[in-house]
């Protein structure tokens, strides 16, 4: 098989960019854990370009917690935005719950935690933790504050012009709330247990993110009483959105035209919670939800059991501390304090709401009401042809490299790919990390399959997937039973990155074949997530991830690498030398540019180095989905530096570096954002792309729809404001995900007429 060589270039000449060195940090001393040097372009004066621009007054970092929350104000903008499918927009204002609530569980925890700590540690913009919770809040209640204004003005009146209503308890008619005490009777009240508050019952411990009522109530018998209180939990098996169908038997969505009406649950519980506390007169009864921190703390290198500590920790978590309390407008002040004193939070950590509590579960809307008209147009990742009709996947990728980029293109092969091997005679090793992958994955099915087939396989089961740790405990457990050889990587590093491998026989030889991306192995969410795949069998690239599985199994301190780029090992230099290699190639008068698309960029050393690539005269084009810590187009410092976003149907996933290289194009994808966790923190790896086609592909096709699409796409402006891209006269709207959904349907007509 032909393959592509790639020159590896000299070390940059420091001389050759006018003022600008690159300097090495000092040499760090042996430890315990894998470390890799950094390497920062500087000025003359010996300091960053980025605190040379700071000395001069100007903004050359953003907050990243205020980053994030841009980045999900431009969510908000897809829920407000009436080109939207209305159903969609729903999805979208769930969305932007979903994020607010991982935000107060890990960012916003993580904040006050410092804020009590005596560290006194800044952010990279230079605020205290105290600054960047009253700014983070600032943003936050504005944000809720349009959230709310966006369902009660938006959307509840569009959903109403479609006859899909929803109704809150004043506004049931007499039927209706006929309806719903025998709903409440037969479904709700056998499930509810009330917690009474007093000297003899505690405040009870609240779950996190649970749905509870907080009754007042008055005894008539002792009036001299006042302020009787009680909790009620309400599970988590009980639906929040009930359809009312009085004279129906069933309370699931019918099929057909007639108008649709529902209720929240918690206007059902509140309208009927006096069936509880019988003889008692109800004063008030409101709604509220807790968010608690979230996060595990482990020291890995005390943890003697990693497992173990892991499922003591997830034990815990309904332990953590609250950091937000989320309740209905107009809860009396006895109410209201009551629950902040006892959940130990300050007032200015209470959301009140003007709507349902966790919107979060508008995500189930569009599986209540069967309207397809107000959804986007169904799309099925396209199975090409000459894949579906490969019966043996490694034959084709002998003859090829194959790139796939996903959800436009299946993810089926895979899949195919495991348990092709899993079935293979001539297999005798699977080797699979594993970071986050669906309840019922074919993939931990094909490894159990391969194993009791006498493959010796092995998985990398990262424990500490966030939110996912339960399940991937589970998984672990499985395999292990099945005589797959588990392990838990490197300690002290997430194991991020996203590689199988096969060890097959053929003949006399072994053949490694491998697949990578910049996805996780979840089939559900590679149909939502846009990422890349990349199956191939050169030998340069495969030694490499043998080497990469045995640093992880094994005890290999310092694996050397050629051709992937590998965290905690070589990737922050190699990126380091890469952006310096293109401000060199531009003081030269070369051809120099970089466009990386990434989810979060936050690193302060590749920042200065992009500062200073920029200075230098190299063309840089950046697409970060969420967190973006570099500030463009600052006069003298970033006027180079271009960023978008793109937030559209599908979620921006995928991860792919492109420098210049004077002529001689590089380009890498894989799982690794810019971000000092990624780099020092994690295992991750980026893969070199070889193959001539796939590079052009990625190079003509993939990156230019990218900075051309004009109507999902955002540009980050110097004042941390995202703005439409400014159209040409005649120009058309143009949407990325849209173009390459129609490219992968053409595509696969194209092999189809080939074949035929």
């Amino acid at each position: 098989m032909e393959i592509l060589k790639v020159n590896r270039y000299a070390p940059f000449d420091c001389m050759a960019l006018s003022g600008l060195t690159l300097v090495p940090p000092p040499a760090m001393s042996p430890t315990p854990r894998v470390k890799q040097r950094s390497t920062k372009i500087t000025a003359k004066t010996g300091k960053s370009i980025a605190q040379t621009a700071a000395g001069g007054g100007k903004i050359v970092y953003a907050n990243r917690e205020l980053s994030w929350l841009a980045f999900n104000r431009r969510v908000l903008d897809q829920a407000q935005n009436e080109a939207n499918p209305l159903l969609e927009r729903t999805k979208f204002l769930a969305i932007v719950s979903s994020n607010l609530d991982e935000f107060f569980e890990i960012r916003i925890a993580g904040l006050m935690q410092q804020k009590d700590s005596t560290s006194g540690e800044l952010s990279i913009d230079g605020l205290t933790p105290r600054e960047q919770l009253k700014r983070a809040f600032t943003d936050i209640t504005k944000l809720v504050k349009d959230q709310y204004a966006c369902w009660n003005e938006l959307l509840v009146p569009a959903l109403a012009k479609e006859k899909i209503t929803f109704k809150t308890g004043a506004q049931l008619n007499a039927t209706e709330r006929a309806w719903m005490q025998d709903y409440f009777a037969k479904q709700v009240h056998p499930v509810l247990t009330p917690l009474a508050i007093d000297q003899s019952h505690p405040f009870p411990q609240i779950a996190n993110k649970t749905l509870n009522v907080i009754v007042s109530l008055d005894n008539p018998e002792t009036p001299e009483q006042e302020n009787l209180m009680a909790v009620l939990p309400v599970p988590r098996s009980l639906p929040r959105i009930v359809p009312i169908t009085p004279g129906h038997k069933s309370t699931e969505s019918r099929n057909s035209a007639e108008p649709q009406k529902f209720v929240f649950l918690s206007e059902i519980i509140k309208l009927c919670a006096g069936e509880l506390f019988p003889g008692y007169v109800i004063k008030s009864a409101h709604a509220f939800r807790v968010t608690r921190n979230s996060d595990l703390y482990i020291d890995d290198e005390e943890a003697d059991n990693l497992l173990k500590r892991i499922e003591e920790e997830l034990r815990n978590l309904r332990r953590g501390a609250a950091v937000r309390l989320e309740i209905e407008n107009g809860a009396p002040e006895p109410v209201f304090t009551l629950l902040c004193e006892n959940l130990a939070l300050s007032p200015e950590y209470v959301f009140q709401l003007d709507g349902p509590l966790n919107l979060v579960r508008m995500m189930s809307l569009s599986d209540l009401v069967d309207r397809p008209d107000l959804q986007y147009a169904p799309f099925t990742p396209v199975e090409l042809p000459s894949l579906r009709a490969a019966a043996n996947l490694f034959a084709t990728m002998q003859e090829r490299d194959i790139l796939l980029h996903h959800p436009y293109e299946s993810f089926t092969p895979v899949v195919d790919f495991v348990q092709q091997a899993a079935r293979d005679p001539g297999v005798l090793a699977i080797k699979q990390t594993l970071y986050r992958t669906s309840g019922d994955s074919p993939i931990i099915g094909a490894l159990i399959e391969a194993s009791r087939n006498g493959k010796q396989v092995t998985a990398l089961v990262e424990l500490k997937a966030r939110f996912d740790e339960a399940n991937n405990i589970k998984w672990a457990k499985e395999l292990e039973e099945a005589g797959v050889h588990v392990v838990f990587g490197l300690v002290g590093h997430k194991t991020h990155c996203k590689c199988s491998m096969i060890v097959r026989q053929e003949g006399e030889n072994l053949r490694r074949y491998v697949h990578l991306g910049t996805g996780n192995y979840n089939p559900k969410t590679a149909r939502l997530y846009t990422d890349l795949s990349l199956f191939t069998c050169n030998p340069e690239i495969t030694t490499e991830v043998a080497q990469l599985f045995n640093a992880l199994t094994g005890f290999g301190r310092s694996p050397e690498f050629k051709h992937l780029l590998v965290a905690p090992f070589n990737l922050h230099s190699r990126i380091q030398e890469l952006i310096a290699n293109e401000a060199a190639n531009a003081a030269a008068g070369k051809p120099a540019r970089i466009i990386a698309k990434m989810n979060k960029l936050v690193d302060k050393v590749t920042m200065d180095n992009l500062y200073a690539a920029s200075q230098a005269g190299v063309q840089i084009d950046l697409i970060v989905r969420a967190t973006c810590c570099l500030v463009p187009g600052v006069k003298g410092l970033s006027d180079n530096i271009r960023i978008r976003n793109i937030i559209g149907r599908f979620l921006e996933h995928s991860r792919i570096y492109y420098f210049e290289n004077g002529g001689a194009p590089l380009v890498y994808c894989g799982s690794a954002d810019w971000m000092t966790r990624n780099f020092f923190r994690r295992v991750e790896a980026l893969f070199p792309i070889y193959d001539p086609e796939i590079k052009r592909r990625i190079i003509e096709e993939i990156l230019p729809s990218e900075l051309r699409d004009n109507e999902d796409a955002r540009e980050l402006q110097s004042n941390s404001a995202y703005i439409l891209p400014a159209r040409k006269e005649g120009d058309a709207a143009f949407s990325a995900q849209k173009n390459f959904m129609a490219t992968a349907q053409k595509r696969a007509a194209d092999q189809i007429e080939v074949v035929s």
